[in-house]
């Protein structure tokens, strides 16, 4: 495939089009770029004159970024291991349409299926989107199976189209809403920045990807997180640091009464509903909790 590009100093991205779209789009948007799109369109609009893109479906992007098409783009770990594409893992995303955890390509069965193990899927029927991981599994257990290609709606393809399916699950609750179980586990996945291989041994394109991943790594860092700042009186500081492990490290300034400091920090919004109310047990008072756009470490 030759490469095509509006311009040479303009590096092209590869978005996600479908399940991944919005989550895609907030996270760039919380990074720093807004990308505007027509419902009606495949090219966004995006408020960097460095950068421009194109929606396509993640299944097919990391094949465009190998090719050349785009200099890098968003995808699933999962289609770069189905396609076999020779690119550049720049950094892995935890975020998809659902949670920011990893999900799973399961390999599931009726509840009430005589099927225990890989094993007996053998002389089986499976569907899936993911045909090619899918035959290398069953390769490497053994197990000979008929493998074939779903475009949709694989769950309720099962038991009386097929035997079996692989599907992408991440918190498992369409599974159990359409009475699946899940016998083993194909892939696991994560959204994955890629870059194509010569645009990544060009130093500028280089280090344009580099800054995306920062700052889009960055947002997501933030997304679990908070800012707390407080003042604290001034004798009070080391026994809070002793007591409170999150604030090991917290930026100590001082305030215009000698006896009082002022303390910031971030740490996981998880533990605020514990930690504020110790805080102003230790004597803590202008307690604030504001939010966070990006933490780089």
């Amino acid at each position: 495939m030759t490469a095509i590009k509006p311009s040479s100093s303009l590096l092209m991205l590869g978005l996600p089009k479908g399940s991944l779209e919005q989550s895609t789009l907030a996270l760039f948007a919380k990074a720093g770029w807004k990308i505007s799109q027509n419902a009606r369109s495949y090219k966004p609009t995006i408020d960097d004159p460095e950068l421009d893109g194109r929606f396509v479906r993640a299944q097919e992007i990391s094949r465009y970024v190998e090719h050349g098409f785009f200099d890098c783009g968003l995808t699933g770990r999962d289609w770069v291991v189905e396609n076999s594409s020779d690119v550049v893992t720049v950094c892995e995303l935890i975020y998809s349409r659902a949670s920011n955890s990893v999900s799973r390509w399961v390999l599931a069965v009726p509840e009430d299926s005589p099927v225990r193990a890989v094993k007996d899927l053998q002389g089986k029927r499976i569907a899936t989107e993911l045909v090619r991981t899918t035959r290398e599994f069953l390769t490497k257990q053994g197990v000979a199976a008929e493998v074939e290609f779903s475009w949709g709606a694989t769950e309720v393809k099962v038991p009386d189209l097929v035997d079996a399916i692989v599907d992408l699950t991440e918190t498992g609750s369409s599974l159990r809403a359409n009475k699946l179980r899940i016998v083993d586990t194909i892939l696991e996945t994560t959204t994955q920045l890629v870059a194509n291989k010569q645009s990544w041994a060009n130093p500028a394109k280089r280090a344009k990807i580099e800054t995306i991943a920062l700052l889009l790594q960055g947002a997501l860092n933030a997304e679990s997180k908070v800012g707390l700042k407080f003042n604290l009186p001034k004798a009070k500081v080391q026994e809070v640091v002793n007591t409170l492990p999150a604030l090991r490290n917290p930026t100590v300034s001082p305030l215009s009464d000698a006896g009082w400091v002022a303390l910031e920090t971030i740490i996981d919004e998880a533990v605020v509903r514990t930690i504020i109310p110790t805080l102003k047990s230790h004597g803590a008072e202008g307690i604030i909790e504001y939010p966070l756009n990006k933490v780089v470490y």
